[in-house]
């Protein structure tokens, strides 16, 4: 099977020109159209195939497509070694939000002490989608049952300028402030993240559901303003 073809033979023009306006960081002529079901359908389709194999190892890719085909193969991958080694070979070469996000393997809550290990170096890297990665993985895996108060001075150490890094950023507070309340809370009452990254979440706990209206009140009168 020729995957890139198979790849082509899928796109829609019009969703092509309406998921080129999600992701402006990657060019449109390097976007295919194909719809997230039809990924998720094809990496079934592959999985353990002598086809996907060959094809997880030749990186990097010329379509964000064959990037989203790429995630969603490490995502099914059952062996947990197997699918963090594929997963530290790709990440290198994310270069947009949406296969950052989606790229979340199943697999990781079978050892999550390791999982814990590497996102530290994640953190730490230079690459931007590295450190986007680390953190959703951080909001994912380690919010709920898995939770230490010490995951959240994890991520407020993280320093960026990047959009991306701090949209990661605000988005895990959101969802420690929906999930750990109290541990999360003193973060904000005491001005412990970057203003930007301080008011995003703010602002992204008051669009939640997840939060009574007598919280969002309370956080709205913490925001810092110029």
């Amino acid at each position: 099977m020729d995957i890139q073809q198979t790849l082509r033979e899928m796109a829609d023009p019009k969703y092509r020109a309406f998921h080129a306006k999600l992701i402006p960081g990657v060019p449109p002529e390097k976007i295919l159209g194909v719809r997230k079901p039809q990924v998720n359908a094809l990496a079934r389709q592959i999985e353990n195939t002598p086809e996907a194999e060959a094809f997880l190892a030749d990186l990097p890719h010329a379509f964000y497509d064959e990037n989203a085909l790429h995630g969603a193969l490490i995502c099914r991958m059952r062996a947990f070694d197997a699918a963090l080694a594929a997963t530290e070979a790709f990440l290198p070469y994310i270069d947009n939000w949406a296969v950052c996000d989606m790229l979340s393997p199943k697999v990781f809550a079978k050892n999550l002490p390791a999982v814990r290990e590497k996102i530290e170096g994640w953190l730490q890297s230079e690459h931007v989608y590295t450190v986007r990665f680390g953190l959703v993985t951080l909001t994912t895996f380690f919010l709920g049952g898995a939770f230490a108060p010490d995951v959240l001075e994890l991520a407020a150490g993280v320093r960026a300028e990047d959009y991306y890094i701090r949209m990661a950023q605000a988005w895990f507070f959101c969802t420690a402030l929906c999930k750990q309340n109290e541990m999360a809370l003193p973060y904000l009452t005491q001005r412990r993240l970057d203003t930007w990254v301080h008011n995003k979440t703010i602002q992204k706990c008051v669009e939640s559901f997840r939060l009574t209206e007598e919280t969002k009140e309370t956080l709205k009168t913490l925001k810092i303003r110029n």
